[in-house]
């Protein structure tokens, strides 16, 4: 694994599908919204992007931790962007700050928000 700089920044983009929803996830009776599960894995694919260029072949990381809170639905067809930043780097603890932001928060701080992940680079083979 090459350093990771604090700072490194990942995005991930997701378009609202059907398989998306809450009422796929939980209970039909639940409204057709993105669920949050869906929405912590556009986070999570965001900071793997932030950290792809510096992993060697056959290295890969995932996610120990997360903080979230989805503070607003996203309906079905809506893009959802992840966003990611490196914040703290210790051996192969990488800590993040995250967001999602759907097309009607575009300029918003944090549409849905995570305070933080964190991740461990893991070596496949």
């Amino acid at each position: 694994m090459k350093q990771i700089p604090v700072g490194a920044k990942g995005r991930f983009e997701l378009l609202v599908r059907p398989e998306h929803l809450a009422n796929q996830f939980k209970d039909t009776a639940l409204p057709p919204v993105l669920a949050t599960p869906v929405m912590i894995m556009v986070m999570e694919n965001a900071a793997l992007n932030a950290l792809k260029p510096y992993l060697d072949a056959g290295e890969s990381a995932v996610g120990t931790r997360v903080d979230v809170r989805h503070l607003a639905p996203t309906p079905l067809g809506m893009r959802v962007v992840g966003e990611a930043e490196v914040t703290d780097v210790d051996g192969r603890r990488i800590e993040f700050t995250v967001r999602a932001t759907d097309e009607t928060e575009r300029s918003a701080p944090a549409h849905m928000s995570a305070l933080s992940s964190i991740w461990r680079v893991w070596r496949g083979g």
